[in-house]
């Protein structure tokens, strides 16, 4: 896969959601983990990734197959330097001490895996978010969209900010005028919480080239709150379909649901430097 984007790439353009796997001998899987690693997977075959499509930064993502230790993510963030950030596991139980430790090296978010494999439920999500807030991190939560409208107030009453994978993730993918949707927009435009426009294959129906049933839902959520949206490649796709997928297609979806110039540099470039406390919106360090 060698292709490049269609469309010019603003400077400080960062892929918000990624993954790095290592070694088997080094980074031990959780009890948790619902499969294995992907192959080839590691930091240097990302940093492919970010030449081919023009990307200046990166938040590397904890993944749920390695639970709640962070050591693998943050070994990549330590070689990523000031052009890296984290978003890792923790646990109501995490000492003080780790999480500034771990903010020091990186890290801005606090991930809740919600699916197969993962590493801490729903109960955790109050405690935990009490933990992070004074570092002024988020809560990054991936989980079926559909049960959002259950779930609203809960994530409304948080003490920190909120990050949605996935367009929602809604499965399956409902039009825009439904309830669950509208849970979604209503959270973004309370101003606390941000989406990330990623990985739509995860749950369209209609499926490639332009996935126009979960394109629907990206396209509102950039309309309600442009300010609060960001982009993300998912690499490796841990859950790929069985088409292939190419990341630069990916990101050219973006021009699709952004047409104009000025919404894709936000988003790419000017809204990630805000969440994950770059100083300035452009240059990788």
């Amino acid at each position: 896969m060698t292709a490049t984007p269609r469309l010019p790439v603003p400077p400080g353009a960062c892929d918000t959601h990624m993954h790095v796997y290592g070694p088997a001998a080094r980074y031990l899987l959780a009890a948790t983990a619902a499969k294995p690693p992907p192959a080839g997977a590691d930091l240097a075959a990302y940093r492919q990734v970010m030449v081919r499509l023009g990307l200046e930064r990166v938040v590397v993502v904890q993944p749920s197959a390695y639970g709640a230790d962070n050591a693998c993510t943050m070994d990549a963030v330590a070689a990523l330097g000031e052009a890296g950030r984290a978003v890792v596991v923790v646990t109501p139980t995490t000492p003080e001490a780790e999480i500034a430790r771990l903010h020091a090296l990186g890290a801005r978010g606090a991930r809740f895996y919600l699916m197969q494999g993962a590493p801490q439920g729903w109960e955790a999500l109050a405690p935990v978010a009490a933990r992070i807030a004074p570092f002024g991190w988020h809560a990054q939560l991936q989980f079926d969209g559909t049960e959002l409208p259950a779930r609203e107030a809960m994530i409304r009453a948080l003490p920190c900010p909120v990050v949605i994978d996935h367009i929602g993730r809604f499965h399956d993918p409902v039009p825009v005028d439904r309830p669950q949707v509208r849970a979604l927009l209503r959270l973004l435009e309370g101003g606390r919480a941000w989406m990330k426009a990623s990985a739509p294959y995860n749950t369209s129906l209609s499926g490639p080239p332009d996935y126009a049933d979960v394109a629907a839902i990206a396209r509102a959520a950039i309309r309600t709150a442009p300010d609060r949206v960001v982009w993300a490649s998912n690499w490796p796709h841990p859950n790929r379909p069985a088409y292939p997928l190419e990341e630069a297609a990916l990101l050219d979806l973006l021009g699709e649901w952004a047409p104009d110039e000025a919404t894709r540099r936000r988003i790419l470039a000017e809204n990630p430097a805000t969440l994950y406390g770059w100083s300035k919106a452009t240059g990788a360090g």
